[in-house]
């Protein structure tokens, strides 16, 4: 292990090896630390949540686009080409498109829990941990429907339970009151929205991966510039459409109300929240590659990549304490980190046993 380890922080990695997976663990964690100290330094002291979303989106989405355009991903190598409205484009554009539209639901509805009158803790929670089990859900799909021909190792399956376990230790600490947004609608619109969003997202993902013909490259770079494009001029006509709508006279804190606020009134630290959201676009390149991890289960990337985020957001904690007053972490997300380590050593068996696999099946190269 401490070889990988050291081939990943110093050496050049092939596609599909344990050194890439690492390369791109260590990105993710590093971005999205930068992004949870963003959000603290400028959230609620110099701009209200919204605010923050609305110019932190700005910066995030920007910078997404402009990579996949001047690296040129977005010239996708298709397996075939279909016709369209009299137009020729990569069939893959069928179920790539509806991505990234999840993509623009997904990115906003993370932010906007926090705006509501409720228990974002719980909420959080319960975001955190269906997404793991939705990428289980996932790989049992596809298997029924002959799309994904690997086994899904009882290592993985084991990660999964203490991952969850990981992810809801805040809930023990929860009291009634807590768990009052099950009652709020528009919580339990935002959180189903999120849900059926990302359960959309990682089944086309690993739809992607799983049926490209023996052969032919995984392209995903492709994949993520399609799908941000797509999800930026979604939000782009959402945000419009949003900016017209009329205010809401009976709740003045509603999120519309405050979305028209910011945008008449910017906030005087409106660039640096620009500036500050380059760090969560970045972490999606890393968190997207990660998910779509070459010869990987749904299950084995799900895990994967939540536990990354959920060590980053202890770190960025820790890290926001030192520099920035905020408060100490609770006795709760210490035990969470230590299930986070149990569940990384199944995982870390799991990485082995796959590694062989695709070695032996010669889906992967040893060296590169």
């Amino acid at each position: 292990m401490l070889k990988v380890l050291k081939s990943a922080l110093t050496e050049k990695s092939c596609e599909g090896s344990s050194e890439r997976l690492l390369q791109l663990c260590f990105g993710y964690f590093g971005f999205y630390v930068l992004n949870g100290l963003a959000v603290k330094f400028f959230v609620p002291s110099r701009m209200t949540d919204v605010a923050y979303l609305v110019y932190s989106g700005m910066g995030s989405m920007t910078i997404c686009v402009l990579v996949v355009l001047v690296l040129k991903w977005y010239k996708l190598k298709s397996t075939h080409n279909v016709q369209v409205l009299g137009m020729t484009m990569p069939a893959e554009y069928l179920y790539i498109i509806p991505s990234g539209i999840c993509t623009a639901v997904v990115i906003p509805t993370t932010t906007m829990m926090y705006t509501l009158p409720i228990s974002v803790m719980v909420a959080m929670v319960i975001m955190r941990a269906t997404v793991i089990v939705v990428s289980r859900l996932v790989d049992s799909v596809q298997v029924a429907q002959g799309i994904l021909h690997k086994k899904v190792y009882w290592e993985e399956n084991m990660a999964v339970v203490f991952a969850i376990v990981a992810a809801s230790m805040n809930i023990f600490g929860a009291q009634g009151k807590d768990f009052d947004f099950i009652h709020n609608k528009a919580a339990v619109t935002i959180l189903t929205a999120y849900v059926i969003a990302y359960a959309i997202r990682i089944y086309i993902m690993n739809y992607y991966k799983n049926t490209r013909p023996k052969g032919t490259p995984q392209h995903n770079e492709g994949f993520f510039a399609v799908e941000q494009i797509t999800a930026f001029l979604t939000t782009v006509i959402v945000a419009v459409l949003a900016f017209k709508m009329l205010p809401d006279t009976l709740n003045p804190k509603s999120f519309i109300n405050q979305y028209h606020d910011c945008i008449y009134n910017p906030p005087s630290a409106w660039l640096g929240a620009i500036v500050g959201g380059l760090p969560y676009g970045a972490a999606a390149f890393f968190s997207v590659f990660l998910f779509m991890f070459k010869g990987r289960t749904a299950t084995f990337a799900g895990v994967v990549n939540r536990l990354t985020s959920l060590i980053a957001g202890t770190a960025a904690t820790m890290l926001a304490v030192w520099f920035l007053g905020a408060k100490q972490p609770k006795n709760s997300e210490w035990v969470s980190l230590a299930f986070i380590l149990v569940a990384i050593v199944f995982l870390t068996r799991a990485e082995k046993r796959r590694t062989a696999e695709l070695l032996a099946e010669k889906e992967i190269e040893k060296a590169c």
